[in-house]
């Protein structure tokens, strides 16, 4: 039986192009599980799939969606049954193979993680991978001594789907979140996650010649990157820690080590992809403790499939804010 799927595909030219196309179980890839897919999200690896492509697709016809929700269709691993609710994110879905964006996908068991109590479909896809990203970042940060008494935590390139959710996870564990947009227009959307103070990103963006100043912020979740990370190097306190998720603004680092060697700071990477399915797990378990429904109401858009082309540029060009969730059945 014939399903629908968003499909990007190259002519012989390399002009890509995506529309929304009815594929059948035997286009899907191997694997020993199968998902009737509810909901999938918008990331900004999903519009490089959709557009330009990065270099993340190998093969066309591609179908993209880097994570998805839904539940179990058959599956021939024992740790799952039809019926069960699982979510997926990373592991190259949606890059390197075909992704959420159809109504069914096939991938590998080890692959899944149980939607957590707590979590419907829509409700884990308004998370998705950013808010997996962002969740992940905090554990970082405290597990490296971070608490709500240390100070104030940053959160730059906070109006996109990673800072929105870090925000208001943020918020909910108690801490006072300073939140960084070029867009003050968003102030009020912010402060309704949870954020105590707006910093436009004009105040921050630019380099310093000073490698140290002012000790100001217990911790930071950096989705930028480039020089804005590199000023707020040099305004972390003694001890403090920086978790880089995102390079929104240069994959560049015009810094020096200084903060490094005369502060102490810490500078985390984070990477979602590919984590052990383990720290997966505590982090949507918290995550599902702390982020209510109408949290997740707040930062959350419901597009559908046909919407992608558009919306993949958008992600692309900074105009997407908060959570765009895909309803792949509408």
């Amino acid at each position: 039986m014939a399903f629908n799927a968003l499909v990007v595909d190259r002519d012989e030219k390399g002009r890509k192009s995506a529309s929304v196309r009815q594929v059948t179980r035997d286009h899907l890839p191997e694997g020993n599980v199968t998902v009737s897919v509810a909901y999938s999200t918008l990331n900004y690896k999903d519009g490089l799939c959709i557009g330009p492509g990065g270099g993340l697709v190998r093969n066309y016809p591609h179908v993209p969606g880097i994570d998805f929700s839904g539940t179990v269709e058959d599956s021939t691993d024992s740790r799952f049954s039809p019926g069960d609710k699982v979510i997926l994110t990373g592991w190259r879905v949606g890059e390197a193979r075909w992704g959420g964006y159809a109504q069914k996908a096939r991938v590998e068991a080890d692959w899944l993680v149980r939607t957590p109590e707590g979590l419907d479909e829509k409700g884990a896809m308004s998370i998705g991978t950013a808010g997996l990203t962002a969740m992940l970042a905090i554990d970082a940060l405290e597990d490296h001594g971070l608490t709500p008494q240390r100070g104030p935590v940053l959160v730059t390139g906070a109006t996109g789907g990673v800072g929105s959710v870090a925000t208001s996870l943020l918020a909910a564990l108690g801490y006072s979140v300073s939140a960084v947009t070029g867009r003050l227009e968003s102030s009020e959307y912010l402060q309704s996650l949870g954020a105590t103070s707006i910093i436009a990103r004009s105040e921050i963006a630019e380099t310093t010649k000073r490698p140290l100043e002012r000790e100001t912020w217990a911790g930071c979740v950096d989705a930028v990157g480039g020089s804005m990370l590199a000023r707020v190097l040099g305004q972390m306190k003694y001890g403090s820690s920086v978790a880089a998720v995102g390079l929104a603004g240069g994959a560049t680092l015009p810094a020096t080590v200084i903060p490094f060697l005369l502060r102490g700071v810490n500078l985390l990477g984070i990477d979602s992809v590919m984590q052990p399915i383990e720290r997966r797990e505590r982090a949507w378990k918290r995550i599902a403790g702390l982020m209510p429904g109408h949290k997740l109401e707040e930062i959350t858009t419901v597009k559908t499939l046909a919407d992608l082309p558009e919306l993949g540029s958008g992600i692309l060009k900074g105009k997407v804010r908060g959570r765009v969730v895909i309803d792949v059945n509408a």
